[in-house]
């Protein structure tokens, strides 16, 4: 029995801490959610009234709408898991009380007993009364260990009312917390039904203007395409600019190697080892591609804060469910005004450009890796130019009262979704 009861405790005090550190990693999330919230709410306080019907400005709605659902969600789950214990806070408390009634009862027993024995008289008649000396002893025994035995029965009643009195005390503080967090969920779902109006109503201005927006659509389409063409071609140029350095310092190499196996023919196996270890130190980009790769879901932003207004891949109008729009090979970030942007990891500058919607492009080398940073209004590096992890490439163009960057990533001359080499 009582190694069941040190297993249950076991259990309890292991099912305590994983809530704990359950509710620790929900509000930790919660926080950071609700920090893009507010950044959401910046912005969005920030734009004039043309910007309103946009777009982007209902990609910004429509992601603080998600966030708030993604807070619901994980108050939910916290509510769900708080109720879960106080249905076993519950349950340990009438097994407590189980406990607590039997020993009462087995005490009242004893103290019957103990007052129908008071008189030694009586103890003495109860001894002789026995049947045999075993059980005259045993009776003895009894009667001598009766009022420790009482004394150590209300000790254990004692303890297990005041174990019950902490267990609904804990119960109580969960109780608080729970009622706490249910306030909580639903001022989160009052302001979801709010933002949701507001999507609504964006959503039917958009609507109103069908013919101008497909105008700006096939413009759109335009840059798009005319942007991939660029980068694909610049990425292709890069790569046959390092086939070609390597093609040359191979020939170098093997130069210099040709006089040294004419005169020295005996030497030639002494002399091509320590040149093929210089010939394996010579790809620097090699290394800091392995890097770079090594990487993947830790890279920082290219920005200090925003959202994501546009996702890497294929989507359709959020308004003209019909409507595709232009393949993405990147994500659009949605941040403030004129913001610095930051080299998520060291490498070259290969090529600064001018894209027709996308201001100034700084196409960076990290080895076989390539980043693509767009709608730049000014550049602080140029072409050829090392950088450092984190450093400031140049600054945002202004697009009303905020700013947005375009951010692409490149294995070669495959695209990949940013999203999964970014931090979360």
């Amino acid at each position: 029995m009582k190694r069941l009861c040190l297993v249950i405790s076991a259990l309890l005090l292991s099912f305590c801490a994983a809530f704990a550190q359950d509710i620790s990693a929900q509000s930790e999330k919660k926080k950071k959610i609700e920090q893009e919230i507010s950044f959401i709410d910046k912005q969005l306080k920030n734009l004039n009234s043309k910007q309103k019907a946009t777009r982007a400005n209902l990609a910004l709605i429509q992601k603080r709408a998600s966030n708030r659902k993604a807070i619901i969600s994980g108050l939910d789950t916290q509510i769900s898991a708080t109720e879960k214990q106080i249905a076993e806070k519950n349950t340990e408390i009438q097994q407590l009380q189980a406990e607590i009634d039997t020993l009462s009862a087995y005490y009242s027993k004893l103290i019957y007993n103990a007052y129908k024995n008071r008189d030694t008289k009586v103890w003495f008649m109860y001894v002789l009364a026995s049947e045999d000396i075993g059980q005259g002893y045993r009776r003895l025994s009894y009667l001598k260990n009766l009022a420790g035995t009482v004394n150590g029965q209300a000790i254990k009643i004692e303890a297990k009312r005041k174990e019950i009195e902490e267990e609904k005390s804990k119960l109580e503080a969960i109780v608080r917390q729970t009622n706490s967090m249910k306030a909580d969920r639903e001022k989160e779902y009052n302001k979801l039904l709010a933002e949701e109006k507001e999507s609504q109503k964006v959503i039917k201005d958009i609507a109103r203007n069908q013919n101008s927006y497909r105008k700006e659509l096939a413009k759109k389409k335009r840059e798009v395409a005319r942007l991939n063409s660029e980068i694909q071609r610049m990425i292709a140029a890069a790569i046959e600019k390092e086939r070609q350095e390597k093609a040359r310092q191979e020939r170098e190499r093997l130069a210099k190697e040709k006089p040294s196996q004419t005169t020295q023919p005996g030497t030639e196996t002494a002399k091509s080892a320590p040149e093929k270890s210089k010939s394996r130190n010579l790809p620097v980009d090699d290394k800091l591609s392995g890097s770079f790769a090594q990487n993947k879901g830790r890279l920082g932003w290219p920005v200090s804060s925003g959202v994501i207004t546009e996702k890497f891949g294929v989507h359709f109008h959020p308004v003209y469910k019909n409507i595709q729009l232009p393949e993405s090979n990147g994500i659009t970030i949605s941040t403030t005004r004129g913001a610095e942007v930051h080299s998520v990891f060291e490498g070259s500058i290969t090529k600064i450009v001018m894209m027709p919607g996308y201001g100034q492009c700084i196409l960076v080398q990290h080895g076989e890796y390539f980043t693509f940073y767009c709608k730049l209004g000014r550049v602080t590096v140029k072409a050829g130019q090392k950088v450092s992890t984190g450093q400031v490439l140049g600054y945002l163009e202004a697009d009303g009262q905020g700013s947005s960057i375009h951010f692409q990533i490149w294995k070669g001359t495959q695209k990949q979704n940013p999203e999964a080499w970014l931090r979360n």
